[in-house]
């Protein structure tokens, strides 16, 4: 079984101690990670957060703020980066990937962090649905999407990619703002062929789930 976590980081702006012990608690072999820091000493705040909660950098730029961390029983077997279309001066999305051999299985786990534009968004997740089959591995995407199930990128990545919080709930739904949810734009969509056991926020301290950052993360359980 495999354990993966999503996780908007807000550029670690908030508490970061709290984010820390929020992802420790959630004991995850991988995790998707956006916002993470571009400026000033990036990779050393990457670097740093990785070793926090006991994990290392297996994916990841410094273009569009994503990274995709193992622990200690995950091999990375090869990573990947895409730059999406870009249409200046809205903020740069990308896509990473890592494929990794976990609890026997080989995954190709990514990592996103979507628009704010619902065409932006929408093209977007029709080049990344045209990039992921390349890496040859059953695929988990992990991201902040910026729209929930009623929209149409979402609804298009769910007619490839199973919603695995629809496919197994567990945990809450709602996962923006973090201090008071009521919408589900974070989450994962998995292969199909993958046995998802159970997928949502994780039940964990309401200080340090509300401290660490402005969105909930999302755990996915993997059979």
């Amino acid at each position: 079984m495999a354990r993966v976590l999503t996780y908007n980081l807000r550029s670690l702006r908030d508490d970061p101690a709290a984010l820390a012990r929020v992802v420790r608690a959630c004991a995850p072999d991988l995790l998707c990670l956006q916002e993470v820091p571009r400026y000033g000493r990036w990779r050393a705040a990457r670097e740093g957060l990785a070793r926090s909660v006991g994990m290392r950098v297996l994916a990841g730029r410094r273009a569009a703020g994503l990274a995709v961390l193992g622990g200690p029983g995950v091999r990375l077997v090869r990573a990947g980066f895409h730059r999406l279309s870009w249409a200046p001066p809205r903020h740069r999305r990308a896509l990473a990937v890592a494929v990794v051999e976990v609890a026997g299985r080989e995954l190709a786990v990514a990592s996103v962090h979507l628009g704010l534009d619902p065409v932006e968004r929408l093209g977007h997740v029709r080049e990344l649905l045209g990039l992921l089959p390349a890496y040859r591995a059953p695929v988990v995407l992990g991201g902040d999407f910026n729209e929930g199930p009623d929209g149409r990128a979402w609804t298009v990545l769910s007619g490839v990619l199973r919603d695995a919080h629809a496919a197994a709930p567990e945990g809450g739904a709602a996962t923006f703002p973090a201090r008071r949810p009521g919408r589900r734009i974070d989450g994962f969509f998995t292969d199909p062929e993958l046995p998802v056991l159970g997928c949502g926020v994780p039940a964990g301290p309401v200080g340090d789930l509300t401290r660490a950052t402005d969105h909930l993360p999302v755990l996915l359980r993997l059979g």
